[in-house]
């Protein structure tokens, strides 16, 4: 039996759920692959990297869905996706980003659309819907940390969480909420292994005449593409980057720098842990290889341990 590559949910012989199909719009009925091999893709990222106004590490494609057709379409311009193909390095990156949003989703982070496609190959190629984009041209006001800081994309690692907090109280409407938000974004990604949440990996959004943080993105386990987990964090914390502990985590960041009250804190620690179950779960059913669910798994273990989470409860 099949596994929707959107939804994760057994689809007999089809290649994708309805209720996939129907994530990405109520009116589509098929989905065929990419017109492209992983090859190709990345070929073709490469060639329109300049007309891209996102950058990165991992290839990128701005992209449309033809509901008509039931296909996805690279474009130039006023795309609604990007797509991330298969790195030609970094194993697995896009199972590992759909599976640890999917991850950050059930925790109650708030993600955009997303999922999972194939290629002409068969190759996995992982698409996200935009959220800086309305309509059929508008685009929503979005500025990346690395703006608010004065930083560049070669300075974004050069700050620290603690001034990270003070742009969200200079610049948010609401930094209470929008700190523990952040709190649990950053117990996350330290659990699962995201070293790389760097300046321009977090934003904020005008929405409804509110400036907030932005739905989550780029969340992927880091520590087990790059082999090795000699940083846990990407800014500073504390003046570390390295061996951080529940005590740097919990007290001084989330009761001291956010300045969240013990109610708030055990809170977002109980919907954490409520969540972790549910993650190995995931993992599980992912589109991962048996070797990255081992490692994935691994990681996971290892700092639950260290923040004192239990698997299961």
């Amino acid at each position: 039996m099949n596994r929707c590559p959107i939804t994760y949910d057994p689809c007999e012989e089809s290649t994708y759920s309805e209720k996939g199909l129907k994530q990405l719009s109520s009116s589509l009925k098929t989905l065929a692959p990419l017109d492209f091999s992983a090859e190709e893709l990345r070929t073709e990222a490469m060639l329109r990297a300049s007309k891209m106004s996102i950058q990165g590490v991992q290839p990128k494609l701005s992209a449309i869905l033809n509901i008509k057709d039931g296909r996805f379409e690279i474009v130039d311009k006023n795309g609604k996706y990007i797509l991330k193909p298969q790195h030609h390095v970094f194993p697995e990156l896009p199972q590992n980003e759909d599976l640890t949003m999917r991850l950050a989703a059930s925790v109650g982070i708030e993600v955009p659309s997303h999922g999972l496609i194939y290629s002409k190959d068969n190759s996995l190629t992982y698409f996200i819907k935009r959220f800086d984009r309305k309509g059929h041209k508008d685009k929503v006001a979005v500025e990346d940390f690395a703006q608010l800081a004065g930083m560049s994309r070669d300075t974004k690692y050069n700050y620290s969480m603690e001034k990270l907090v003070q742009l969200i109280d200079d610049y948010c409407t609401f930094p209470a909420i929008e700190k523990a938000k952040l709190f649990k974004l950053v117990l996350f990604n330290f659990l699962i292994g995201n070293e790389d949440m760097h300046l321009k990996n977090y934003s904020v959004i005008v929405r409804n005449g509110k400036v907030e943080l932005s739905p989550a993105y780029d969340l992927l386990n880091s520590t087990i593409v790059l082999k090795g987990d000699v940083e846990e964090i990407a800014l500073t914390l504390k003046g570390k980057k390295s061996n951080l502990n529940r005590n740097i985590l919990i007290d001084y960041f989330g009761k001291d720098r956010c300045g969240l009250t013990d109610k708030i804190v055990e809170r977002t620690f109980d919907s954490v842990q409520k969540a972790i179950p549910s993650w190995f779960n995931l993992i599980e059913v992912s589109f991962f290889s048996e070797e990255m669910r081992d490692k994935y798994r691994n990681l996971l273990q290892k700092r639950i341990d260290i923040l004192g989470f239990e698997r299961s409860k």
